[in-house]
């Protein structure tokens, strides 16, 4: 089916609502619980109360600033600088590695200081491989799918990103990254040997840096019974999982966690999620999931959306951005829940961390962007229900990728 570029849409009907509501919604929740869930901490280290909500609030308005300049910016120009933006990056894993230059907190350097905040480097690097690697396989596909350069090329520049991101180090989001990359090498259209070899490959190089790291085999360990050890290593976890028992149902009300008052260290940041389970019981909790699932699930469908229509580099960007969000998700509430080894990510919107906020509210403003561009686009045609993948694998080959 032709399709043709609309311009005289109004405003309301090409902004994706939807979207905007989760949107909204998740930062607001997210505001409310980093101020519930820090106020006694802050507190007694900072002599007010609502030192942490203040400053999320600050970085609330920062994401939407940025959010309104990522909306303005056509889609053309992200895919035309990102390569530019793979060196801004690496170059920045590089700088925050030098002693002096990086910002060191709990034994890991992945700060750059900028005066009156912080930033983590990491955060940056994840938005920057999504409009990269999208480009690269909107571009590559015929080397992806026909021969080894295509595999090899993403493979080597992971490999880089994983290296920079484990000397720092930041082991959680070297495997969300790593995860996502080859996520979206999968959707392009990769062989299927050559990606069961890429997960080997990944699962392989991922298990031997936690088997041959003591502090990450102990973490390990502590996992498969954090009781054994509770006032120790296990502290944290038994901690979270104490939250999620007094929860019960339907919690014991908002502000009424006694986790959060110095028993459950980083409370409003990593494990805010037990926090909620405390306050909320398993229906807030869940709540909290379905507002998720429902966000990610409306990114996949932006995808598809733009498969539709041939719009290769928005398809594969959208597409990173969903599974981004669905692996940085899925990990937070695994750890609080004691699901997955404990790790250091925190859960985008609701977490308290200005860069996490930051980028995941440039994130989300990258994808109404793909959207509001599809929608100028008139008589969409959209398949019948299939897997992303088989939509990009037979010829004839998308426009962007001849």
């Amino acid at each position: 089916m032709m399709t043709t570029t609309r311009t005289d849409l109004p405003f309301n009907q090409r902004v994706d609502w939807t979207l905007l509501s989760l949107w909204l919604v998740l930062m607001s929740i997210g505001l409310v619980m980093v101020a519930s869930a820090s106020v006694a901490f802050a507190a007694a280290n900072y002599g007010d109360a609502w030192y942490f909500a203040k400053r999320h609030g600050v970085y609330m308005v920062m994401g939407a600033t940025l959010a309104m300049v990522v909306v303005s910016i056509p889609m053309s120009v992200w895919q035309r600088y990102a390569g530019y933006f793979l060196l801004f990056t690496l170059l920045l894993l590089v700088i925050v590695l030098i002693p002096g230059v990086g910002k060191k907190v709990n034994g890991s350097q992945r700060w750059l200081s900028l005066g009156i905040i912080s930033v983590q480097v990491s955060e940056i690097a994840k938005f920057c491989a999504v409009v990269f690697f999208a480009s690269f396989f909107a571009r590559r596909y015929h080397e992806l799918h026909f021969g080894w350069q295509g595999f090899l090329k993403p493979l080597l520049v992971v490999g880089l990103f994983v290296v920079l991101l484990l000397l720092e180090p930041d082991f959680g989001s070297s495997v969300v990254l790593s995860a996502t990359v080859f996520a979206m090498m999968f959707i392009a259209g990769v062989r299927m040997w050559h990606f069961l070899l890429l997960i080997g490959l990944g699962v392989a190089s991922l298990g031997a840096v936690a088997v041959f790291s003591p502090y990450r085999m102990q973490r390990l360990i502590t996992f498969l019974d954090p009781w054994a050890d509770q006032f120790n290593t296990g502290y944290q976890l038994t901690q979270s999982l104490i939250g999620f028992g007094r929860g019960e149902w339907f919690g014991l009300g908002l502000g009424n966690s006694l986790q959060k008052l110095f028993f459950l260290p980083e409370a409003h940041t990593d494990f805010i999620f037990a926090i909620i389970a405390e306050e909320f019981g398993l229906v807030g909790a869940t709540v909290i999931i379905g507002l998720f699932v429902a966000l990610i699930l409306r990114v996949f469908t932006i995808a598809k959306n733009n498969l539709a229509v041939g719009k290769a580099f928005a398809a594969f960007a959208a597409f990173g951005v969903a599974i981004l969000f669905s692996f940085q998700v899925f990990i937070n509430v695994g750890v609080a829940s004691g699901l997955l080894p404990t790790k250091g990510l925190t859960l985008p919107f609701i977490s308290y961390g200005g860069s996490s906020l930051l980028v995941s509210c440039v994130l989300l403003a990258f994808v109404m962007r793909i959207e509001w561009e599809v929608r100028g686009v008139s008589s969409i045609y959209i398949p019948p229900a299939r897997p992303l993948r088989a939509a990009v694998r037979p010829p004839p080959i998308m426009p962007e990728a001849v």
